[in-house]
Parts: C-alpha cells; sequence; structure tokens
C-alpha cells in the first residue's frame, strides 16, 4: 500500500508539472494577478516555477483556501496570516518539515480564534446572566414601585376623604350649637314669662276668690234691704266665679306649657349633647386617622424615593450591560458561526498540511525500502 501511495503521487507530480507548463505559457499573467505571494506559478529569481513538489502544492492549497476563508469572512486576520503563510513557504527553508513553519502560523491563530471564542463564550455567559438577574431585579422593584405608588395614592385620597368628613362634622357640630344656644334663649324666655305670669295669675285668682268670700258673707245678712239686693248679688258672684274658673284654666294650661316646653327643652338638649359628643368623638378619631395616614404617607413615599433611586441604579447598570453585550457590530450567534467557520476553514487548511506531510514520510519509506531492494539484488 505504501509503495502503490507513493507511485500515485509521483504520478500526480508528473500531471502537475504537464500543467505548470500550460499554465505558466497561457496563464502566468493572471495567475500573478490572482494568486500574487501564493501563485501557482511561483517563480524564483531565474523566472524558473518554485512549485515543483506536492509539499509546494499542499502549501499552496493550504495558503488559497486560509485567502479565500478570509475573503468570505471578510477576516483582515486571516488575509494578514495568508500573506505571512505565502512569504514563509517562499522564502522558508525545505530542510526539515516543509510545513512546519507554516502550520505553526495555523496553529497560532487557531489558538486565538478558540481563545477568542472562549472568552466571547465566557463574556456571553456572564451577560446573559447578569442580564437575567437586572431584568428580574428591574422587575422587583418596579413592582415594588408600583405597589408603594398604589398605597400613596390609596393613602392620599383616604387622607382628603378624612379631612373632608372632619370639615363636614365641623360644621355640623357649629350648626349645632347654633341651634341650641337659640334653644336655650327660647327656653329662658318662655321660662322667664312663666315665672312673671304665674305670680300674677295667682294673685289675681286669690283677689277673685277674696271678693267672693266678702260678697257672699255681705249678702249673706239678714235685712229686708238685703233682700231687696239679692238679685244683683247673684249675679255678681257668678260673674267672679266665671273668672275664678278662667283663672285657675289659665293658671293650669301655664303649667302645663311650662312642664312640656322643659320637656320637650331637655329632650331635645340631651339629642343635641349626644351629637355633639359623637360628632366630637369622630372629629378626633378621624383627625388622629388623617394624622396616623399623613405619617404612613410621608413614610411610604421615602421608601418609594429609595426604591426608585435602586430602580435607577438597575436601570444605569442595565444601560452599560446594554453597551456592553448588545451594541456590537454583530450578534453573538453571528461572531460564533463566523468564528466557527474560521475554526474549520484552518483545521482544513492544517489537515491538508499534516496529510501531505504524511505521505512525504511514507514516500521516505519507500524509497529507503527500494534501497534496500536494490542492495540485495546482486547478491540473490
Amino acid at each position: 500500500p505504501v509503495m502503490s501511495e507513493v507511485q500515485s503521487r509521483d504520478e500526480e507530480l508528473q500531471a502537475l508539472a504537464q500543467a505548470k507548463k500550460i499554465i505558466s505559457e497561457q496563464a502566468g499573467g493572471a495567475a500573478d494577478i490572482t494568486y500574487s505571494a501564493a501563485s501557482l506559478l511561483q517563480l524564483d529569481q531565474a523566472g524558473q516555477s518554485m512549485m515543483t513538489t506536492s509539499a509546494d502544492l499542499a502549501n499552496y492549497e493550504a495558503v488559497r483556501l486560509v485567502r479565500r476563508l478570509a475573503e468570505e469572512q471578510h477576516s483582515e486576520e486571516l488575509m494578514q496570516l495568508a500573506r505571512r503563510m505565502a512569504s514563509a513557504i517562499r522564502y522558508g527553508s525545505n530542510a526539515g518539515d516543509p510545513f512546519a513553519k507554516v502550520k505553526d502560523m495555523i496553529r497560532q491563530m487557531l489558538q486565538n480564534l478558540e481563545k477568542d471564542a472562549e472568552a466571547d463564550a465566557s463574556h456571553k455567559a456572564y451577560c446573559d446572566k447578569e442580564m437575567g438577574e437586572t431584568a428580574e431585579k428591574k422587575a422587583d422593584k418596579q413592582a415594588e414601585m408600583d405597589k408603594l405608588s398604589t398605597s400613596i395614592d390609596s393613602m392620599t385620597t383616604s387622607i382628603k376623604q378624612l379631612k373632608e368628613e372632619v370639615a363636614a362634622v365641623q360644621a355640623n357640630l357649629a350648626k349645632l350649637a347654633r341651634a341650641q344656644s337659640e334653644l336655650d334663649t327660647i327656653r329662658r324666655e318662655e321660662k322667664a314669662e312663666y315665672a312673671k305670669n304665674k305670680p300674677e295669675m295667682l294673685a289675681g285668682l286669690e283677689a277673685v276668690k277674696m271678693a267672693m268670700k266678702l260678697l257672699r258673707e255681705y249678702y249673706a245678712k239678714e235685712g229686708k234691704a238685703h233682700e231687696a239686693a239679692e238679685g244683683a248679688s247673684s249675679s255678681i258672684i257668678g260673674l267672679l266665679e266665671v273668672v275664678e274658673s278662667d283663672f285657675s284654666r289659665l293658671i293650669a294650661e301655664m303649667s302645663a306649657a311650662e312642664s312640656s316646653a322643659q320637656a320637650a327643652y331637655d329632650t331635645e338638649t340631651r339629642a343635641n349633647e349626644i351629637e355633639k359628643a359623637t360628632s366630637e368623638q369622630a372629629v378626633k378619631y378621624k383627625s388622629k386617622s388623617s394624622v396616623q395616614l399623613e405619617a404612613r404617607t410621608s413614610e411610604a413615599k421615602s421608601d418609594r424615593d429609595g426604591v426608585q433611586a435602586e430602580l435607577s441604579a438597575i436601570l444605569e447598570y442595565k444601560a452599560r450591560l446594554l453597551q456592553m453585550c448588545v451594541a456590537k457590530p454583530q450578534t453573538y450567534s453571528e461572531r460564533k458561526a463566523r468564528r466557527q467557520a474560521e475554526i474549520d476553514g484552518l483545521k482544513e487548511a492544517l489537515s491538508i498540511l499534516e496529510g501531505e506531510a504524511v505521505l512525504l514520510q511514507r514516500k521516505g519509506i519507500a524509497r529507503h525500502l527500494r534501497g534496500k531492494d536494490t542492495v540485495l539484488s546482486p547478491s540473490a
């Protein structure tokens, strides 16, 4: 198998020599323009082609592959690598491994790309973690802000309502005080009039009774002259009896009216006192509640200011994260795909060189074996 592979490679070199002759005669200028230092028709100072072995072809393929990869990925670094590879191939020594320097360049670039990929992946993981945690913190702080704002609005509305209720109760208390004052004035006037009129009525009633007693005693005496005036006495005494009845009735009505007015006054005064006590207690309770709510509102506003400061810091940090993690010409997926394509291309170029190195090694072994066969043949 080694001998057949070496033979196949020799045949390939013969075909390449013929192709080289055709291209050098008919397409040399175009090749120079297109491939520059990595031209298929590299010439020495004498104008002769320098690509005389399969190793030269492998080197050319590697350079061409890297150059094409650089153009596809728009990578200046890969283009520079291709130039350095071409320069190393042109001016390098063929002693030992002819691919060593070029392979080292490719391996170094692979290491750089893999290092960059690892750093980018680490950066991506960091960004994903920080962006996720920041989004969660932002949501938590925003929810806390909304909750505090809702609580503040609710308490502010309650404070306003309590103050309006206190004002209404206080207005009712003032109205109640005016009504009680008017009631007191009327009661005083009624009582003063009763206190003035009742003694006068009692005195009048007593006077009527005394007059009636006097007349009865006078007309009760015996004597003719007296008997002649008996009809007139009955009329006078009857009139006094009517007056006595009117006085007695009016005194009773006055006493009843006074008692009724006093009872109504007492009832209404007690109701007003109860309403006043209840309203004053309501004012006290609502005022206290209002003060407490104002204190809680102030505390909630202070808490909200603190949360707002934390939220602002989170948003500022998020902005820096966005600038660091998102604001790039390419997304992570695009960079990863591009870098992977570069790595795969360089590995392919490296495999070309390593595969050719193995063939060269096998070819050397085959030559060594043929040399032994030549030495042993005459003695056989």
